[in-house]
């Protein structure tokens, strides 16, 4: 990996914390000081956001990694101009984080959303590789390309994967060289914390997923969510779930619209069809309301205001199981940005557009 002792000097010059694992190698670390909900929306309690909640107890900072993450020797690394990872399952990107010590996990979805919703809060949403090594709407803004994928029209090597942080600073989540980046494009990433079993929305409490708990399909701390935001037993009467607005036809290939139900009277009955609109237009079916829960881990619009145009996806296909992957790639143009969620696939899937990254807490 280089001269770390340059490296962590590096990084120390431009405000970043340098963090080690039980092996003593370093990875590029940005601190999130708590935040109360109150602070990223008046209308919300004066409590922590659930990010900085771990097995009950509040926890005064998380860290984040600056940089989507390679892996050396099994385990996750936060390194600046390197490929980031990709070609890795769930299960994987988390083990490479779980073992670099006590501490160290996957980047939760909590985590996810405490950072998407500041960045909201604050007028900074970050730009990104979403359109082959740049902006969609800043197309000046490129990155130092690592990968290629395909051709243009012209017959052109179009770029793939981005240099992580090779950017420009309007790529960091608060558009600073102390920011988080890449959570604009570059490769999915996914998150711990949330996932859809036949379409019901799953979560692990709080920030618990930090704890580099047991995620497994069969994990008991798997919980569905109630109208008002309590907690319960998968498959409870009245949990919530994604539902399409119109059935989908049989062997459907397209996207649909979705809404947020307690049933799913209209389900795709395969692994093509699948729902996609933009997050700030999801709404709920008549008579069923979004509780604030779903809101501070930024899987329901708070309102119904400008959240990037970025895109949420879902599938509901009986017995299947989704996890979640956030950011968008550099192929999803305006549907990329921080607010973007996908869960459309399985913990097993493994691509080109797919990577992740670790954190941190003290423990």
């Amino acid at each position: 990996m280089g001269n770390f002792d340059q490296f962590a000097l590096a990084m120390r010059g431009i405000g970043n914390e340098v963090l080690y694992d039980d092996k003593g190698l370093p990875s590029a670390m940005v601190p999130i000081p708590k935040f109360n909900l109150n602070e990223i929306n008046a209308s919300w309690p004066a409590t922590p956001h659930p990010a900085f909640i771990v097995n009950g107890a509040t926890i005064p900072v998380i860290y984040i990694s600056k940089y989507q993450n390679i892996v050396q020797d099994g385990r996750a690394y936060s390194l600046p101009m390197r490929d980031p990872r990709a070609l890795i399952t769930f299960d994987a990107a988390k083990a490479a984080c779980e073992a670099k010590g006590a501490g160290w996990h996957l980047m939760s979805n909590a985590e996810w959303a405490a950072i998407a919703l500041w960045c909201r809060a604050n007028s900074c949403m970050p730009h990104g590789n979403n359109n082959y090594g740049k902006d969609v709407n800043f197309p000046a803004e490129k990155g130092i390309q690592t990968t290629t994928d395909g051709v243009d029209g012209s017959g052109n090597a179009r770029v793939g994967h981005v240099a992580t942080g090779s950017g420009p600073v309007t790529w960091s989540h608060d558009g600073t060289t102390k920011g988080v980046w890449d959570m604009n494009g570059n490769v999915h990433e996914w998150v711990t914390g949330y996932r859809l079993v036949s379409g019901e929305i799953q979560l692990i409490q709080d920030n618990n997923s930090a704890l580099a708990v047991d995620e497994t399909s069969s994990s008991t701390l798997w919980k569905a969510v109630l109208q008002d935001g309590s907690l319960v037993a998968p498959g409870s009467v009245g949990t919530l779930k994604w539902d399409y607005t119109t059935a989908p036809p049989a062997a459907g290939t397209a996207t649909y619209g979705f809404r947020l139900n307690t049933s799913t009277s209209n389900q795709a009955d395969n692994d093509t069809a699948h729902g996609a609109q933009t997050f700030q237009s999801i709404t709920t079916a008549p008579s069923i309301t979004a509780p604030d829960r779903l809101k501070y881990l930024a899987l329901y619009p708070a309102d119904n205001g400008d959240h990037g145009g970025d895109y949420i996806y879902m599938r509901n296909r009986p017995g299947m199981e989704r996890l979640a992957i956030r950011g968008g790639g550099w192929l999803d143009g305006a549907n990329a940005g921080v607010f973007y969620c996908n869960a459309n696939g399985p913990r097993s899937g493994s691509s080109t557009y797919v990577g992740f990254r670790s954190a941190f807490i003290p423990i």
